[in-house]
């Protein structure tokens, strides 16, 4: 591979820790390597810690909520026709699940369609708003984690008389669809103090609304109300998955989806996911959501249709959950064939591309399958470290592109620039600080790449480009034990909120490679050696390094030992 392009040596970091607050929390009763570990979290009181649902964010600091659940109660009450308009990915299939499921408790009468992404592409479209009328003749449509920007779906729905909830976290453009009422903690003037909730989140949060005006207005009352705490396991599943910040809201709806799981109350989709996954839902974590159920979820709409997965997450028939999970783990792997395939079409498209100084990086292949890009553009970051837009033809003289970027350069609000640098460039756009869509010409991909590289120079700086591991520092020798990392692995870790990477000096007492591709260590410290491996790496080392690694319990032949999983090393000078 050429050098062009890789980014600079990464260097190891050391998340600064308040150590007031730390002591603080430490006073309280928190565990004192967890109280570091949270404060260099920017947590700096106990309560937010909390991961009990009394503890959620009141639903009515949602704008216009009491106007959705107000108009949603009439709905119900006048027996009208509902049809969620759902979104391809995990979220919004999840979002889907818990809104057919929480509005059918409620008393909706209520279907759902999802667009096939390939012919549809994203969001409420006129041609989407025509199907859903011409199959399900909905009087109300009500999308979820889309719609924001569906200003022309919106139109079409308001000439054919049918209303439009809009339930969505994305970001909105300047102006906003004409809906009967909109849901979203980004849009203008809404004051929730959480602006990271999934789509899956927003759903369920107006199904909290729905309930409570419903007891308002004596349908139920607080004992024989629905049990709307049933649906976590499937919001904490979309939430995880769309990776979005787990600030301390997200992480409360996380740890009681994850309670549920462990305690096998899970709808029967999620639980054959974790048995086709191979994961134990009895201590399922963050990592098992994000890494394994996910993936297998997305894998129905980034490869055919996402029917299949919001099927598997609303049947309550544990064979028919079960088939289904088979077939999503089946188009799982044909999708990490299919990403393997154009990851190295993708790389020796790069090795070609000799721009030294480029700040961005943009890759189109005639025979790439649109609905792996994201994950393709997702590695390619990841590898060379800078923002990322890989394309796959469109159909009609368009290509389509996902992109994924890096801290400090957000990737909608630079796509908005392209767009006024150039006019009519881009044909549409949308998404957030670290991913976002979008459509071209196919004739203008060097037009779109110079234009998004020029975009690239003007925000980010050389340092940006240089890769930081972000470590906690070194661990005591006492915390070296499968105790510890079962504590670590109870916590809400994820995005925004990431799990625990220490960083120490070593003695390298030996090291071999393993399958020609990863790198077996053997380290000491203090007296005491370790197991370590890097995956990936096949470097000769030096007799000293400094290691960023994380914990990680390895069990076998039925013994269980502390292995190091290394994210980095540094030699060190002797």
């Amino acid at each position: 591979m050429s050098n062009n392009l890789a980014a600079k040596t990464s260097q190891i970091r050391t998340r600064p820790s308040l150590f007031r607050e730390s002591e603080m929390l430490r006073q309280q009763g928190v565990h004192p390597v967890l109280a570091r570990l949270y404060t260099a979290r920017g947590v700096t009181k106990l309560s937010e810690l909390s991961s009990e649902l009394n503890a959620l964010i009141s639903p009515k600091q949602l704008l216009h909520i009491d106007a959705a659940a107000a108009y949603l109660a009439d709905a119900i009450a006048a027996n009208k026709k509902m049809v969620i308009v759902a979104d391809y990915d995990c979220d919004g299939a999840t979002a889907c699940a818990v809104g057919l499921r929480g509005l059918r408790m409620l008393g909706a009468q209520v279907d759902y369609i999802v667009p096939n992404r390939f012919e549809y592409g994203y969001g409420l479209t006129p041609e989407i708003v025509e199907l859903t009328q011409r199959t399900t003749s909905p009087d109300i449509i009500v999308t979820v984690d889309n719609g924001i920007a569906s200003i022309e779906g919106v139109a079409e729905a308001n000439k054919r008389g049918i209303d439009v909830v809009v339930t969505d976290h994305h970001l909105p453009a300047a102006t906003l669809p004409d809906a009967r009422v909109i849901v979203n903690p980004n849009q203008p003037e809404c004051g929730f103090p959480s602006k990271n909730l999934a789509g899956v989140g927003v759903m369920f949060y107006v199904l909290l609304a729905l309930r409570a005006e419903l007891r308002n207005r004596g349908v139920f009352d607080v004992s024989n109300q629905p049990k709307l705490d049933t649906l976590l396991d499937l919001v904490a599943l979309g939430t995880v998955a769309d990776v979005v910040k787990l600030d301390a809201n997200n992480r409360i709806l996380v740890a009681q989806g994850l309670k549920r799981m462990r305690a096998g109350k899970m709808h029967a989709g999620v639980a054959a996911l974790f048995r086709v996954a191979g994961r134990n839902p009895n201590t399922a974590t963050p990592f098992d959501l994000g890494f394994a159920v996910g993936p297998r979820l997305n894998a129905a709409g980034r490869m055919d249709d996402m029917k299949i997965g919001i099927e598997c997450l609303t049947t309550d028939d544990e064979g028919r959950a079960w088939d289904i999970a088979q077939q999503l783990n089946n188009l799982n792997l044909e999708r990490r064939a299919k990403e393997a395939e154009m990851q190295d079409a993708a790389l020796l498209l790069l090795d070609q591309f000799e721009a030294q100084d480029s700040t961005t990086l943009c890759v189109f292949d005639e025979s790439w399958h649109q609905g792996v890009i994201g994950i393709v553009a997702s590695r390619l970051k990841d590898k060379f470290y800078r923002p990322t837009i890989t394309f796959a033809p469109g159909g009609d003289g368009v290509i389509k592109g996902s992109g994924r970027s890096i801290p400090g350069f957000h990737l909608r609000d630079a796509l908005d620039l392209v767009s006024k640098h150039v006019p009519g460039l881009i044909h549409k756009f949308g998404g957030h600080a670290m991913a976002a869509g979008l459509t071209i010409g196919a004739n203008d991909l060097a037009t779109f790449q110079a234009a998004f590289e020029q975009v690239g120079k003007h925000l980010l700086e050389p340092a940006q480009l240089e890769r930081i591991v972000e470590t906690d520092g070194i661990l005591e020798d006492n915390y070296y034990t499968v105790d510890f990392i079962h504590l670590l692995e109870q916590q809400v870790w994820g995005q925004g909120f990431p799990a625990p990477t220490f960083s120490d000096e070593f003695r390298l007492i030996s090291q071999r490679v393993l399958k020609e591709r990863h790198l077996k260590l053997m380290l000491e410290k203090n007296g005491q050696r370790y197991d370590a491996i890097w995956f990936g790496h096949t470097d000769n080392l030096p007799a000293r390094v400094k290691v960023a690694f994380r914990l990680d319990a390895n069990e076998y032949n039925g013994v269980t030992r502390v292995q190091l999983l290394v994210e980095h090393i540094e030699g060190l000078d002797n």
